[in-house]
């Protein structure tokens, strides 16, 4: 075990979650919208929330996109109740400080490469409550898919339904994952790697979410295209916080 390891905790708002499920259960969604509100103001206060860039080897250009992750952030502060930090963290598997950033993001469009010690670790930090958003930047697919097999062989990425929660947290996306960037006439994806119930990692693909987060002379893409990934980016996080 690398020194530091430890149980990766979010902020208290994922003890929350599993209340407001249950509130949403009974298909009271104002009631559940005014808890968190509340929840996530009185008790994510003293923690900014952040976002840590994973550096992987391989290759791969893991540090694509680099205004996405800041103006997510600055999204997401602006439109929930999340502190957020100003900036993201970069980090490696390796890193002592690793379960001091429980949400993971990584990106890119070339090979992705773990080592033997970075499975482990990758499998253990997913394990104990940590949790990845990989973003398929067009070209990271096949090698990502080896990658995770790796790190679980005996799990399978599989399609989130358009009814999933994750669709409808804080912003609606009645028809899925909204895709930025047109790839080989494939349909957007959002694929989940489960846990038993709990969601280890979400694997969006053929929708370029990252490149709709990025400054917007960036791409030149149109207003309501960028600002439907970073609502779908929000929704990620805040699902990630209370499921």
């Amino acid at each position: 075990m690398v020194k530091g390891d430890s149980i990766c905790k979010f902020p208290a708002a994922q003890i929350t979650g599993t209340i407001l499920h249950k509130v949403n259960s009974t298909n009271k969604m104002k009631i559940k919208h005014i808890i968190i509100v509340f929840s996530l103001t009185t008790t994510i206060l003293a923690q900014h929330f952040t976002i840590a860039r994973l550096h992987y080897g391989g290759g791969g250009d893991w540090y694509s996109n680099p205004s996405s992750l800041p103006n997510l952030l600055n999204y997401l502060q602006t439109h929930t109740a999340i502190i957020a930090a100003d900036k993201e963290a970069r980090i490696k598997l390796t890193d002592e400080n690793l379960y001091s950033y429980p949400y993971l993001y990584m990106t890119g469009h070339g090979n992705v490469r773990f080592t033997d010690s970075e499975i482990i670790r990758l499998r253990t930090f997913l394990q104990r409550g940590g949790f990845l958003h990989a973003d398929d930047n067009y070209g990271m697919d096949p090698s990502f898919r080896r990658e995770i097999k790796r790190v679980f062989p005996d799990k399978e990425l599989v399609p989130l339904p358009h009814d999933h929660p994750i669709f409808h947290q804080v912003f609606e996306f009645n028809n899925g994952l909204p895709k930025v960037h047109e790839h080989d006439n494939k349909p957007s994806q959002a694929l989940a790697l489960f846990e038993d119930d709990r969601i280890l990692i979400i694997y969006t693909y053929e929708s370029d979410l990252g490149d709709g987060w990025e400054d917007a002379e960036v791409h030149n893409d149109p207003f309501e295209i960028r600002e439907a990934a970073l609502k779908m980016g929000i929704n990620i996080i805040h699902f990630a916080l209370t499921q």
